[in-house]
């Protein structure tokens, strides 16, 4: 028996998250309604709650943040649509129109009407239950636990990253940010049979991690990046240079870390736009540069990656809180950016 009220995180302004009962949305005819079980803190959860804005999105009203997340089904979309109750799902945040030219084309994430959860004022996934279009909830095998589940978003941007560099087999790989996202782009990259992966971050235990899973660390603090990265690789440069930072200057600096005839893709977005980049390096090494928003079709790539074992996320879950005490983990990754990966919120 689904009740008709709930405990949810509720965020009404910048450093404003609160634990309210609130209402359990009622699925339309094509919904399915997912009791969550896990949700990974994302770093645009990070600027809603410190700021209160990310880019053109506002918090001007109290809402549910969160989008990486998986659970049950509780209630089957009442057209017959989707998985039944009981399924463990994966929920792809991103629901777009399904009508316009670029929805029918395939890239639905760039539809100009697309609805995502967490995006104010559109409620997310830190709450007991949240009602998902039925064809946005993805199956997901026993092999894959709550945690993994609440990861397959991420790592479908890692899979978009990748598919949108046209990453060929054997290529070397550079990514800047060891953050979640630009170690599971490393992950994907590896997947998709990339050579040598190196990662650039400041941060020591983040270049400690991308050590432990196989990565070359390169400490931007210490040394050059790009003189040492061409030192690794024996010439000038990687074939496919992923900016996963967030940060302007860093993604001013990607072309100059690309060998020539090689590719950018950008996947974090900067602080401040517009961002100088050097076009001289662009069209002299005639690179590739590639834009990331979010993903399309990626998801059931991403689980099937995750179940055959050929990317395993688990190192990357650097802290746990339950959800009852959901609004103490947004202050704990907020104040301890530097010991942080990925905090997981369960329950």
């Amino acid at each position: 028996m689904v009740p008709t009220t709930m405990r949810a995180a509720v965020l009404h302004g910048a450093g404003d998250l609160r634990m309210e009962d609130v209402a359990v949305p009622r699925p339309a005819a094509g919904d399915v309604l997912v009791r969550v079980s896990a949700n990974g803190i994302c770093g645009s959860d990070l600027h809603f709650f410190e700021r209160g804005r990310l880019g053109p999105y506002v918090v001007d009203r109290p809402y549910v943040p969160g989008h990486e997340a998986c659970g049950t089904v509780v209630r089957a979309a009442s057209d017959g649509s989707g998985p039944s109750e009981g399924a463990r799902v994966a929920i792809e945040p991103g629901i777009p129109c399904r009508r316009c030219a670029l929805c029918k084309s395939g890239r639905y994430n760039l539809c100009p009407d697309v609805v995502f959860l967490s995006a104010p004022p559109v409620n997310g996934t830190f709450a007991e239950y949240a009602a998902v279009a039925s064809d946005f909830a993805h199956p997901l095998p026993d092999r894959i636990d709550d945690e993994q589940g609440a990861f397959v978003e991420p790592v479908a941007v890692g899979v978009q990253a990748c598919t949108r560099a046209r990453l060929e087999a054997g290529a070397s790989v550079a990514v800047l940010g060891a953050g979640p996202i630009g170690l599971v782009t490393g992950l994907v990259a590896r997947a998709f049979g990339a050579g040598l992966v190196v990662v650039i971050d400041r941060l020591a235990n983040r270049l400690t991690l991308a050590r432990e899973l196989g990565f070359l660390p390169i400490d931007a603090g210490a040394s050059d990046p790009a003189s040492e990265l061409a030192r690794l690789l024996g010439r000038g440069g990687a074939d496919a240079v992923f900016d996963a930072t967030g940060s302007s200057a860093a993604c001013a600096t990607a072309p100059l870390l690309a060998a020539r005839g090689g590719s950018v893709t950008l996947i974090g977005w900067p602080e401040t736009s517009p961002v100088g980049m050097p076009v001289d390096q662009i069209m002299e090494k005639e690179l590739d540069v590639h834009g990331v928003n979010r993903y399309c079709n990626a998801y059931p790539r991403a689980i099937s990656l995750m179940t055959s074992g050929a990317i395993d996320v688990r190192p990357l879950v650097s802290h746990r809180f339950p959800f009852a005490r959901v609004v103490e983990a947004f202050d704990f990754a907020v104040t301890h950016r530097a010991e942080t990966v990925k905090v997981m919120v369960t329950g």
